[in-house]
């Protein structure tokens, strides 16, 4: 009797993990099935790049499960019911069921509207690659002169802005903070930053909260009306509701409650990595929502099931931050260093040199997803116990 792992969602977290435990596995003993909706892997990190008019490589989710012993499911996840332990799907054949034994969660997250009159009708995202086509359709009309405002100072804002910027000059745009730019970078790193927006001719609203978002302009808390012929949100992502409608123990975020080994505290079965899972760092605070929150939280959740499944005592990988990567357009970039309670220490790279550094960092994650059995061993671990169906959990 095979071990059912299911793992929900193949973005950075879900895939990585799909392949870990397929290299670190033994086949006699598991079945590992990946449900994603969509058949090609998502670059999240890239898709303002996408937005602005750039081609980024297909990659091919069969492609890169080919020959790994992983089994796609493309379906969308409509439930997930801890207690009967199977996964509600619909894809091209209907609705369907998926049962487990061990449940990865890493459905990621999308953009937040926070209730904005407007954002859902009327606003553009890049957290998605239909979004972000949609997107590029709408740039694509824009003639020279077309208005673009970017909401959201952190780095997906950051990001977008600069890009859209340095591709496409003949635009006009704006990036709308709800405080000052840059402020948690250090003085030269922030300096840096607005050096490039100016460069790049960015034009910032400081200390302005979008409040409301029109066809053609958006309005803030004082009443003032910013021009915006493209309003693209970027103040926040924000989780699926299955998680919390399951009944798995959520956070007020919706993201699932996970103990150090990113395992459900309310469902000993099932993990969370990447976006959804409410996870705490070594500094005592909740992970961010990001790309490097998704690389330590998938390799803590696989080796933490690896471990449970071969009688192993489960390791610990490090939960710490190390720096904010910021593209700034393709040619320039801020690499900021910080230390353990995520405060940005002095020292930064910027310029080119942090461009090539991003640049390498981007093409080793796809890489990766692309290879996701790379230095698979010859020997693989054995299960230690067969998986206990009788519907008792009994923690491990």
């Amino acid at each position: 009797m095979k071990h059912r792992i299911v793992v929900l969602g193949a973005g950075y977290a879900g895939a990585f993990a799909a392949g870990n435990l397929a290299r670190r596995l033994s086949p006699a003993d598991t079945e590992i099935t990946v449900v994603n909706a969509v058949p090609d892997f998502v670059e999240r990190m890239r898709l303002h790049q996408l937005a602005i008019g750039q081609d980024l490589a297909i990659r091919k989710l069969a492609d890169v499960f080919a020959g790994t012993g992983v089994r796609l499911r493309l379906a969308r996840v409509t439930g997930v019911d801890p207690e009967r332990r199977t996964v509600a799907v619909n894809g091209e054949d209907g609705d369907g069921e998926l049962a487990y034994d061990t449940l990865l969660y890493a459905l990621g997250s999308s953009v937040a509207h926070h209730g904005v009159p407007g954002v859902a009708e009327y606003a553009f995202d890049v957290t998605g690659r239909s979004s972000a086509l949609r997107l590029r359709e709408r740039l694509a009309g824009l003639g020279e002169g077309g208005t673009v405002l970017v909401v959201g100072e952190g780095l997906t804002g950051i990001e977008t802005a600069t890009e859209f910027a340095e591709s496409r000059p003949d635009l006009s745009v704006a990036l709308a903070a709800r405080g000052e730019l840059g402020a948690w970078l250090s003085p030269k790193a922030r300096r840096h930053l607005r050096h490039a927006f100016d460069r790049l001719g960015i034009t910032v609203h400081e200390h302005t909260c979008i409040e409301a978002v029109e066809p053609t302009l958006a309005i803030a808390a004082d009443g003032t009306s910013i021009p915006a012929d493209v309003t693209v949100w970027s103040a926040g992502f924000a989780v699926h509701p299955i998680a919390a409608a399951s009944g798995l123990e959520v956070a007020e975020t919706g993201q699932i409650v996970v103990d150090r080994t990113m395992r459900s505290v309310s469902h000993p079965d099932v993990y969370a990595a990447g976006d959804c899972a409410y996870a705490i760092g070594e500094n005592g605070r909740p992970l961010p929502m990001s790309c490097a929150s998704a690389g330590f939280t998938n390799m803590q959740a696989t080796a933490a099931i690896i471990a449970r499944l071969t009688g192993s005592e489960v390791p610990t990988t490090g939960l710490k931050y190390h720096g904010n990567h910021i593209s700034l357009g393709r040619r320039d970039a801020i690499f900021q260093m910080a230390d353990g309670d995520v405060r940005s220490k002095s020292w930064y790279l910027g310029g080119k040199a942090a461009a090539r550094l991003k640049s390498g960092v981007l093409k080793g994650a796809g890489w990766g997803i692309a290879h996701p059995t790379f230095g698979m061993p010859k020997r693989k671990r054995r299960l230690a116990t067969a998986p206990d169906r009788t519907g008792v959990r009994v923690a491990a």
